[in-house]
C-alpha cells in the first residue's frame, strides 16, 4: 500500500469508507507514537476523498473558481498510531445547507479495527474570485442530499458537538 491511497469501496448507506494512508516514521514524536499535527494531516486526506466524492475536490475548483474552507474543527485522540500503522477512514455528513458542511472523519487502525481518532469539522463554500462564501451548485446539494438521506439513519456519533472541559 503507498503512504495514502483512495479506498474506492464507498456505500453512499454506511459512513463513506473513501481513504486509507499509512503512518509515516516522519510523522513519530519523541513520545514514539503519531505526532498530533499528524493527525490533521491524515484527516485532510480523507476532506479530499470526501469532497472529491461529493463533488468539491480540485477538480471543482479548476472548473468553478470555488472551493470550501474549513471554519472550525475538533479532533479526539482515543488511542495511540505508531509508525507504519495502516489507517482507514470513515465519513459520515452530520448536516448541510447551500453554503456548509458538518461532517465527522472516524480513524481506525486499519488491522487491529480500533477506533484511534475522531475530526469533527464544519467547511464553508468560497467564490473564490470574491473570496467570499456562496452558494454551492445544484448538482452538488443534490450529492450531498442523497448522501445526507442515507447518513441521517446512522446514530449520531456520540464524539459529535462535544465541548472540551475538565469534567467536575
Amino acid at each position: 500500500m503507498t503512504a495514502s491511497t483512495q479506498d474506492n469501496s464507498a456505500s453512499i448507506l454506511a459512513p463513506l469508507a473513501l481513504h486509507r494512508e499509512t503512518v509515516q516514521p516522519a510523522w513519530i514524536d519523541y513520545n514514539g507514537h503519531m505526532n498530533l499535527a499528524y493527525y490533521m494531516v491524515a484527516f485532510d486526506h480523507a476532506t479530499d476523498a470526501f469532497f472529491d466524492f461529493v463533488g468539491l475536490g480540485e477538480a471543482y475548483l479548476k472548473a468553478n473558481n470555488a472551493s470550501t474552507f474549513t471554519l472550525e474543527g475538533h479532533i479526539t485522540y482515543d488511542r495511540e498510531m505508531t509508525a507504519g500503522a495502516p489507517m482507514r477512514f470513515e465519513t459520515q455528513l452530520l448536516a448541510h445547507d447551500t453554503k456548509r458542511l458538518h461532517y465527522i472523519h472516524f480513524m481506525y487502525h486499519a488491522e487491529e479495527g480500533y477506533l484511534a481518532s475522531t475530526n469533527e469539522l464544519i467547511s464553508l463554500h468560497v467564490d473564490m474570485t470574491a473570496r467570499r462564501s456562496a452558494p454551492m451548485p445544484d448538482d452538488v446539494i443534490g450529492r450531498l442530499g442523497l448522501v445526507a438521506a442515507a447518513h441521517d439513519k446512522l446514530p449520531h456519533p456520540e464524539q459529535a458537538g462535544r465541548v472540551i472541559s475538565i469534567a467536575r
